[in-house]
């Protein structure tokens, strides 16, 4: 039997009488039903390239019988033999006629496929109901293309509705965790000693300043504006600055905690809506994205770094929305293709060679520009510009294979992969420079004036303004490649996945009687800010992210490529830098892949579950596992928090002497 087609439902409902396999127990679509012929599949005279190729962008070409792979569906099939002439009883050619008799065909075969249980074990969209989008070839190509899961979701008033009722539900979860007692404690910890002070100079006075000898007690004390008249040198761009600085506006000025980190919180708020947006739409299911948001809503790391002012929580922020975007932008190119090649084909035409052009690809722009952010708030988001751009330019080959299109990768690399670069790398760049459009505007930032008191040292083709920032990067690369200072929470990226070394952003220990610490407290309370993630989830995604790696080469399921690809920007590039001094509070960049990467193998093993009883269970075993790990976010979220808990407490659930 033929590998599983994550575009194709999970099986078919046909009952067995009908079954033209003859199979009473037949629980996956037949050859016939995803290929349109009875052949068995030759995949001996495929190529090693095909396959992996396959693998890696989920596409399942047809496969003819002398175990050449075909990449034209019968929708798409075109004879140069077919006569030009057309029939008068009906208008068209006969080639014509018989691509809309097969695509009436794949329409009906699809149909016939499509589980009226709902493979998504959600209630949220009703079975056999579309998009709105026309019969015939274009209906069939939409189906080859997006599924009809895809389709179908959110097809109704009651599914959007639905939606958008747990998204905000879950947002409130969200909210709440990220938002109660947000200015405790009222002090600077861990590395908001740099960024909250430098955020507040930059909006201030239009650039970083330096600061006099210990000057954190007085600024947690409302004394602001003890900085000094000099620039500081700074090593990190300066968007997340700029991002935490109008959370200080809006939260009523600098010299309140909870307005450090105002806009912490309201980016991490919004990542957990998108996630479950995201998730929805990448899983075709509506309860599973709510799933996702869930998980994120309570996990540590997001929790913690919500609730501190620190630069990769925006960092994060702005690699989501760029994964996002280029979501939308996959599902709007595939849907613009099934029309433009419908419109070929039915007009007599054919894509034996090269397919349509799609236009301007505003999502993909808006990707870009995200992505540009994104460096503007650390150089790591770099990695995230290039995994994000092969991804995307993967996703549109497999498009263009699945829309019969003849010469697939010769067209795709002319139509798309070209744009993508261009949308994505060039707008990324001019971004991330416009990023700095003050210190580019002032005179005051440091190393502005370096070109013109170092001509002879600097380009002499470029602007000053341009040839000094260029130095102050080289600068910035040095502080950051040889950056090899002792550290007590430093840790190596092998251990990041199961949070086995955390940062400790804040501890004290208080008597009984203390601050918030009650009266009558053996030994006191304990607080702390602890950046570690759920740990069960963690453990538990460690083991999802091996899972996931195997379901997709074996389900050829481009799902699998798109939810591990965060982690694979976010993660693998550090063990590069493992000299470096590095800390696994950086995971809270991949953080949201992390999520989806534990929830895609409970996505795939609802849609593979043949039985309603079966369904039954595996949405049991699921919900249990949410269950438990919600228990423990309840146990660890004082650490999270900072809140006062009795010593004795604290000792007891964080056990592993390397999390204290």
């Amino acid at each position: 039997m033929s590998a599983h087609d994550p575009d194709a439902p999970a099986h078919t409902g046909v009952p067995p009488e009908e079954d033209p396999t003859g199979s009473p127990n037949r629980q996956y679509p037949s050859r016939r039903e995803i290929h349109g012929h009875d052949r068995r599949t030759n995949t001996r005279g495929i190529p090693v390239v095909t396959g992996a190729l396959r693998a890696l962008t989920g596409s399942t070409p047809a496969v003819n019988g002398e175990g050449r792979a075909t990449s034209a569906p019968d929708v798409a099939a075109s004879s140069p033999a077919d006569p030009p002439a057309r029939r008068p009883e009906t208008g068209m050619t006969p080639a014509a006629e018989r691509r809309a008799a097969a695509a009436v065909a794949t329409v009906a075969t699809v149909s016939a496929t499509a589980d009226p249980a709902r493979d998504d074990h959600s209630d949220d969209d009703a079975p056999g109901t579309t998009d709105g989008t026309g019969g015939g070839t274009e209906r069939a190509l939409l189906v080859r293309l997006l599924g009809e899961r895809r389709l179908g979701l959110g097809a109704t008033w009651s599914a959007r509705l639905y939606g958008w009722v747990g998204a905000v539900l879950v947002t409130l979860v969200a909210a709440v965790a990220r938002l109660w007692e947000l200015g405790r404690p009222g002090a600077l910890v861990f590395d908001e000693t740099y960024y909250v002070k430098d955020a507040y100079t930059l909006g201030s006075s239009g650039t970083e300043r330096q600061w006099p000898d210990d000057p954190n007690a007085a600024f947690e004390a409302g004394d602001v504006d003890t900085y000094l008249d000099q620039a500081a040198y700074v090593v990190h761009p300066p968007v997340g600055k700029w991002m935490m600085w109008l959370g200080m506006e809006a939260g009523g000025g600098a010299a309140n905690p909870f307005a450090w980190r105002l806009a912490s919180a309201v980016v991490g708020i919004l990542a957990v809506l998108l996630l479950v947006r995201i998730a929805r739409r990448l899983f075709a299911s509506t309860t599973m994205g709510l799933v996702a948001g869930f998980l994120l809503a309570i996990d540590g790391q997001a929790i913690v770094h919500s609730r501190t002012a620190l630069l990769d929580q925006f960092l994060m922020f702005w690699v989501l929305v760029a994964f996002g975007c280029l979501l939308l932008d996959r599902e709007w190119a595939r849907r613009r293709l099934a029309t433009r090649v419908a419109a070929v084909l039915d007009a007599g035409g054919t894509v034996d060679k090269y397919g349509p052009r799609l236009g301007m690809r505003w999502w993909r722009l808006a990707a870009g520009v995200s992505l540009g952010l994104a460096c503007g708030v650390k150089w790591s988001g770099l990695w995230f510009v290039a995994a994000f751009g092969l991804l995307t330019v993967l996703w549109d080959v497999t498009a263009r294979r699945r829309a019969g299109i003849g010469r697939w990768l010769e067209d795709s690399a002319l139509a798309d992969a070209v744009p993508a670069f261009l949308q994505i790398v060039p707008v990324a760049a001019l971004t991330y420079v416009a990023s700095w459009w003050r210190w580019i505007a002032g005179s005051e930032g440091y190393y502005r004036d370096w070109a013109a008191e170092n001509p002879e040292q600097a380009v002499s083709w470029l602007p000053d303004w341009m040839a000094s920032l260029w130095h102050y990067h080289q600068q910035v690369f040095q502080f950051h490649t040889t950056l090899d200072a002792e550290h007590a929470y430093a840790a190596g990226p092998l251990g990041w996945i199961v949070q086995w070394r955390p940062t400790s952003f804040y501890w004290d220990r208080l008597g009984a009687g203390d601050g918030a610490c009650p009266a009558g407290t053996d030994g006191g309370c304990a607080v702390a800010v602890t950046a570690l993630g759920n740990p069960l989830l963690w453990y538990l995604a460690a083991i999802a992210l091996v899972v996931t790696v195997a379901l997709g080469i074996w389900l050829r399921d481009w799902r699998a490529l798109a939810v591990i690809s965060g982690t694979i920007a976010g993660w693998l590039p550090w063990f590069l830098y493992a000299d470096r001094t590095i800390f696994t509070f950086y995971t809270i960049v991949f953080t949201p892949f992390v999520v989806m990467t534990l929830v895609y193998p409970m996505v795939v093993a609802l849609e593979r579950t043949r039985w309603r009883q079966g369904k039954g269970g595996t949405a049991a075993v699921i919900a249990v596992v949410v269950l438990l790990i919600t228990l423990v976010s309840v146990a660890f979220y004082p650490f999270w928090s900072a809140m006062a808990v009795p010593y004795d407490y604290w000792r007891e659930v964080i056990r592993f002497q390397n999390w204290i």
